[in-house]
């Protein structure tokens, strides 16, 4: 007999949905990628003209939906958000921003609304942080700003905004950081919760010994666990994020403030996608010399400052500006080309290998040349970079697998199955093996994933079978002790068990 049931999965449906809503970055003079296809990423043309902030954001299928940047130039009222045509979206000029680095984000409301998040930081009479709404249900698809310039703090922020997923898989937190003289002894964060309800007061919290400035970076890490704040006035540190409260603690300082020591100017930096390393860039007017680097560190190791590996370095005119852990697991870096002051806009006649390219780390979970940094190796198209990659979160970022706050029951949808279809899993503990079997499944393509406890995916395996019987063996020796979550797929069905591996 049949019967209709709903399978609570790891991943909700918004989930599933959302690996591809970063498939698209628009950057730069006119520049953008394509990570439609991860084993051929193509440069696409865009009408951003932007030194520094960017961010973009695409649908289930990987396409455009819209993105936005600051102007440099344009102080007060620099932002401007383009719709998938290339071309303003309606009501989507006089935007605040004041042409830095990291400005913009871009937070889903539902499947057809958004908020774009701004800081501000020095250009008086601007200073604050600011929220836009975008309808894309409005003209046709290719939407409308129907909110912007909405204040929700009036003094300046540094120019640093993030945001991450909350733990529950539907909600947002939204990071915002205090900058600005006067404030040289303390190192305050505003967590907003962005949910159904609207945006919450934020989560104030201090920690104190930092010099403040205005160009700092939140990253966070691929286990969404830590983030690394760092800044151009030489700090380094990480801290730990509850998804759950939205709570910072347990700060690490791996470099404080204020270091003669060239390495210690920090402009942009990336995790690698096992999160073993941290990439950091240091930008044209580093002390004591106009040289540029990029910075490997292990995070690992008994000594995080001694273990940094300068793997390429360059003198003005030619200087490094973000890093970017892109969709294909490479880590991407611009390169801005200081043709003479003011810099920006580029004239058409400025163009070189600097400047019409990215370079990339291949490899970047591989310490020293290992990596394999290929400089100047990713051809734009003919478009040109700046300083600035898109800042934008982690929309594929699953919920926190049995963590207190993984409370919503949220469905891929009422799926007609078979009341005799199951899946079984049995861990052996001496072989540390996982046997996996199923039967009366439909469909004949199988994709077998595991997950743990954070949402972040172990193992991946796709076969093709004969129904209605499947199995598999997963040798389990590699991961720690913990829960983990098995999930069968197949283009009918889904069915996911549980265990403990102890």
């Amino acid at each position: 007999m049949l019967k209709k049931i709903i399978f609570l999965i790891i991943i909700s449906s918004s989930e599933l949905i959302a690996h591809n809503q970063n498939s698209i970055w628009c950057f730069g003079d006119s520049a953008g990628i394509d990570f439609g296809n991860l084993s051929n990423p193509i440069p696409i043309t865009t009408s951003v003209v932007s030194k520094g902030s960017c961010t973009s954001i695409s649908d289930s299928s990987g396409q455009l939906l819209f993105y936005a940047n600051n102007r440099t130039g344009n102080l007060a009222i620099s932002t401007r958000v383009w719709n998938k045509q290339n071309t303003i979206m309606q009501n989507g000029d006089s935007i605040v921003g004041e042409g830095l680095y990291n400005e913009l984000t871009i937070v889903p409301d539902d499947s057809n609304q958004f908020y774009l998040f701004i800081t501000c930081t020095v250009f008086p009479g601007s200073e604050g942080f600011y929220y836009c709404k975008i309808d894309m249900n409005l003209n046709g698809g290719l939407g409308a700003v129907t909110q912007k310039n909405i204040q929700l703090l009036n003094f300046e922020i540094a120019d640093c905004v993030q945001a991450i997923k909350h733990g529950n898989g539907r909600d947002w937190w939204v990071l915002a950081k205090l900058s600005g003289p006067g404030n040289t002894q303390i190192n305050r964060f505003f967590v907003y919760l962005i949910s159904p309800n609207g945006i919450s007061n934020p989560i104030i919290q201090d920690f104190g010994n930092v010099t403040d400035g205005d160009f700092e970076k939140i990253v966070f890490n691929n286990q969404k666990n830590k983030f690394m704040l760092i800044n151009f006035i030489g700090f380094m540190g990480d801290y730990d994020f509850d998804r759950c409260t939205g709570i910072i603690s347990n700060p690490s300082i791996i470099f404080p403030e204020l270091s003669s020591n060239y390495n210690r100017f920090f402009w942009e930096g990336a995790y690698s996608p096992n999160d073993s390393l941290f990439y950091a860039t240091t930008t044209w007017n580093t002390f004591p010399q106009d040289t540029s680097r990029l910075l490997q560190f292990n995070l690992f190791s008994a000594n995080i400052p001694a273990s940094c590996d300068t793997l390429f370095e360059s003198r003005n005119p030619k200087n490094f500006g973000a890093v970017r852990l892109a969709p294909d697991n490479k880590i991407y870096m611009t390169s801005f080309y200081n043709w003479g002051f003011p810099g920006y806009p580029y004239p058409d006649s400025v163009r070189n290998v600097y400047n019409e390219n990215l370079s990339v780390i291949n490899y970047p979970d591989s310490l020293g040349t290992a990596c394999n940094f290929q400089p100047y190796s990713f051809y734009l198209g003919g478009k040109r970079t700046y300083f600035g990659l898109p800042n934008n979160p982690n929309y594929g970022l699953g919920r926190w697998i049995s963590s207190p706050c993984d409370t919503l029951n949220v469905s891929v949808g009422e799926l007609e199955v078979n009341n005799k279809w199951e899946l079984f899993v049995f861990y052996h503990s001496s072989w540390e093996m996982l046997f996996i079997n199923a039967q009366n499944i439909k469909g004949r393509n199988c994709l077998l994933q595991i997950f743990d406890i954070n949402g972040r995916e172990v193992f991946s395996s796709a076969k093709n079978t004969q129904p209605p019987y499947f199995t598999q063996d997963v040798d389990v020796v590699s991961l720690s002790s913990g829960m983990y979550v098995v999930a069968l797929t197949t283009e009918k069905e889904k069915l996911v068990k549980k265990f403990i591996k102890q």
